[in-house]
């Protein structure tokens, strides 16, 4: 037995940094997790997401920092004596073994009573809906159907927290979006705490409680899923939530929150999301659905002319690229298809402009460079 509680009230990751060699791939991850709380750690490859969880797995030992559940340091113990419970990208169950046994071996190495056994694999079983699966060999099933062994196989064990690296990555986008239901279903219905790797942001949204968005091994921003997709805070997370369009610009006035700013041979009216003062250098992000074809706007809108080079039908709308006279390229989501080698105008209302302070890239390839080692540190022993 783990020793560890199950019923926790928080974790704290405290300081998480996490080297290889002279490279930083995780720089001082601070966070406490709340009993219950659903919380995707999103990001670009070599972000640092993946070894902040393989961290906290036991995975991959700190280099500073530790991990506390309540008042308890974790950090020091082996993963089995950890308790968390994984869900791998690549599944990890053992293909000789049937769904029961492979779902049956986490507890089997426990010791726990044969009764006990036998009866929590059949309720983990019936959980993930694959009763008449039960016999079947790993190779036998689809992608789909080995996650939810994989998913059942970690919550069988009624772990404090469950662990999940990017489990949806290797299905089809059908596949995708029914697993994400059924993860939030069995998150809520078995009342767990999990923390979940991804590189997706529409995954990151649907699923979470909090994010936490990671960049060179850095925190940039953690808050609910409305919180960031409405205030980013610095254009890296403005993109990551949707804002594809993002150009340079200099303010020429700040009025409040409020920051006019000189870009594209033109000027625009924005929300400052950031401290700013007048000749800064910065970022503007917009929305692809924010910039609407044909509409005059109000006074205080950025008008911009565009010529549209690619239009691609995605069911109810038409996803546009074109570009501007300046050359650069710009997004649009639009429910009218425009003609590709057209002029357009296109209108965005101040309000759905966000202006940011244009500070110093963090580095990717200080964690890309040091990632390579995590993709055996995840696998199966």
């Amino acid at each position: 037995m783990t020793g560890l509680k199950e019923d926790f009230h928080s974790l704290h990751l405290d300081g998480l940094t996490r080297r290889f060699g002279g490279q930083t791939a995780l720089n001082g991850l601070d966070l406490t997790i709340e009993r219950g709380e659903f919380i995707a750690l999103l990001g670009p490859s070599g972000c640092g997401k993946s070894t902040a969880l393989n961290c906290v797995a036991g995975l991959l030992p700190l280099t500073a920092g530790r991990i506390m559940l309540d008042d308890q340091q974790v950090d020091q113990l082996p993963p089995e004596k950890r308790g968390f419970g994984m869900v791998f990208q690549n599944y990890a169950l053992f293909p000789h073994l049937s769904v029961q046994k492979n779902i049956a071996f986490g507890l089997q190495m426990r010791k726990v009573p044969r009764a006990e056994i036998k009866r929590r694999v059949a309720e983990a079983i019936d959980l993930v809906q694959l009763g008449p699966h039960a016999k079947k060999l790993p190779g036998q099933m689809s992608g789909g159907q080995q996650q939810r062994v994989a998913i059942a196989r970690a919550v069988v064990l009624r772990p404090p927290l469950v662990l999940m690296d990017e489990p949806l990555s290797n299905l089809d986008a059908k596949l995708r979006l029914e697993m994400r239901t059924e993860i939030r279903r069995l998150h809520q219905s078995l009342g767990l705490t999990t923390i979940y790797v991804t590189h997706d942001q529409e995954e990151a949204l649907s699923l979470a409680d909090r994010l936490v968005v990671l960049r060179g091994g850095e925190v940039q921003q953690v808050g609910t899923p409305q919180e960031l997709h409405e205030t980013p805070t610095n254009a890296h997370v403005a993109d990551f939530m949707g804002y594809r369009n993002l150009f340079d610009g200099v303010v020429e006035r700040v009025d409040g929150e409020h920051a006019t700013v000189g870009l594209l041979g033109t000027t625009a009216d924005g929300a400052a999301a950031g401290a700013l003062a007048t000749r800064d250098r910065v970022r503007v992000g917009i929305r692809p659905e924010d910039l609407v074809i044909g509409a005059p706007g109000a006074t205080d809108a950025l008008t911009l002319d565009a010529t549209v080079d690619v239009v691609e039908y995605q069911g109810r709308e038409f996803a546009v690229e074109a570009h501007l006279a300046t050359g650069e390229a710009v997004h649009v989501r639009t429910s009218e298809r425009p003609t590709e080698g057209s002029t357009i105008r296109l209108t965005a209302e101040a309000h759905r402009i966000l202006v940011f302070p244009s500070a110093a890239e963090p580095d990717d390839s200080g964690a890309a460079g040091a990632s390579a080692p995590l993709e055996t540190a995840g696998s199966p022993a």
